[in-house]
């Protein structure tokens, strides 16, 4: 019997009875006394555990905004920027300010003295300007040029006209050569050649990555302004033609159907343009064809219009056409430049220039007079003290009015 007990007590198979009777009922009789007692006096069990560490909470990491793709210098710039609105983005040489050099008519038309000159001289720019006028082009974060001619192999010369002109297109890489970045087609031989030489003009300077100004496939190509983006500004550019001032004239303006030129012999279409420009630009540059040709002395009806603009809203005018050196002088607050002359045109000996703008915070800076000489086929740059400087500079002083100053560098102000 003892033993038949032990197996069960070994084996835990032992009924509550058993252990029961075996113990005398004294586990049974304790659990029904603790079940009897209220809960605050049942036996309490503490645990000396070291209290739990609480876990870190990660911090959050502050969401970065993710830049636009198209932001240049803090202007958003939509994909159709520049094949719809003429935005272009350019890098500048020092941050906050632009230096733009304008220069006046170029002529790449072979059967003429300067392209013949070239040829025998390499066929290369060097042939064609002085080691420090190709720097200075180059250098300029933005060059504006005359283009006074059209690049194609077709069309025919205008009926009766004196001058017609045409380049073939090949030559347009001597643009690149020239450290241009933008020309005007708003003078009175882009359409020499009639519609097909001027449609090809358009499209050979959008192959070649070069934005234009006064003229397009129509009115509204050719009354577009041209952005430009640089130095945390927005700069605009605009063109027109006021020659020829005979009625009708020979160079065509763009109609809504027609490729052509914007004139300015009436200058509201012009106007409009200005305005426009400047309710999207930091800073606006008029560059128009103007005046008679072979006088130093501007007309008139070149100071109204100027006065206009300015009115209007540009904020440097720039003038060509005359072939020849014409003055400085102020419309308001508004710089006029009325001829920079014939840049490489012809062989004539003749004065020219390059002339340099400096903005900053969408303001002007300075601007500079730069004497050239155009001789012999080729334009050299006078820097301060050499050959021809300080004739030119002189000339250049003798037509300016009395309202300009323009110092021994070359800057020009307002006078006191």
């Amino acid at each position: 019997m003892a033993v038949l007990i032990a197996a069960l007590l070994l084996t835990g198979c032992a009924m509550p009875e058993v252990r029961g009777l075996l113990f005398g009922g004294k586990e049974e009789e304790k659990k029904e006394e603790e079940a009897e007692l209220p809960a605050e006096e049942l036996p309490q069990i503490v645990l000396d555990l070291p209290e739990p560490e609480p876990e870190p909470v990660p911090l959050e990491e502050p969401e970065e905004e993710e830049e636009p793709e198209n932001l240049f210098e803090g202007y958003l710039l939509s994909e159709n920027d520049v094949s719809e609105n003429g935005v272009y983005c350019k890098s500048v040489e020092e941050p906050g300010r632009v230096r733009i050099l304008f220069a006046g008519d170029i002529n790449f038309d072979k059967h003429y003295a300067n392209m013949n000159a070239l040829a025998q001289r390499g066929g290369q720019i060097d042939g064609a300007l002085s080691p420090d006028l190709i720097r200075l082009l180059n250098d300029a974060d933005i060059c504006m040029i005359n283009n006074e001619f059209p690049y194609s192999d077709r069309g025919t010369p205008t009926p009766g006209k004196k001058f017609t002109f045409r380049a073939d297109p090949e030559t347009v890489g001597f643009l690149h050569d020239m450290g241009a970045d933008i020309v005007s087609l708003a003078n009175n031989h882009a359409y020499d050649h009639g519609p097909d030489a001027l449609l090809d003009t358009l499209d050979i300077l959008e192959e070649a990555g070069i934005p234009y100004v006064g003229a397009g496939r129509n009115i509204e190509e050719a009354k577009k302004p041209v952005y430009f983006i640089a130095g945390g500004m927005k700069i605009g550019f605009v063109a027109a033609t006021q020659i020829e001032r005979s009625q009708p004239p020979d160079t065509k303006e763009a109609t809504d159907t027609d490729p052509g030129v914007l004139r300015t012999l009436d200058p509201s279409k012009f106007l409009e343009v200005i305005r426009e420009a400047e309710e999207n630009a930091d800073f606006v540059i008029a560059y128009v064809h103007w005046g008679s040709e072979g006088t130093n002395q501007y007309e008139a009806s070149q100071r109204d219009l100027a006065n206009a603009y300015a009115e209007a809203g540009a904020d440097l005018i720039i003038g060509d056409h005359p072939h020849v050196l014409q003055g400085f002088d102020y419309a308001g607050s508004v710089p006029v430049m009325y001829s920079l002359g014939n840049f490489w045109f012809n062989s004539k000996t003749i004065d020219t220039c390059a002339v340099e703008a400096v903005l900053s915070g969408g303001e002007l800076e300075s601007l500079r007079f730069c004497p050239c000489l155009q001789k012999g086929c080729f334009t050299t740059l006078y820097l301060e003290g050499e050959g021809e400087y300080a004739r030119i500079l002189d000339a250049e002083r003798s037509y300016s009015t009395a309202a300009v100053s323009i110092d021994d560098q070359g800057y020009v102000t307002k006078a006191q």
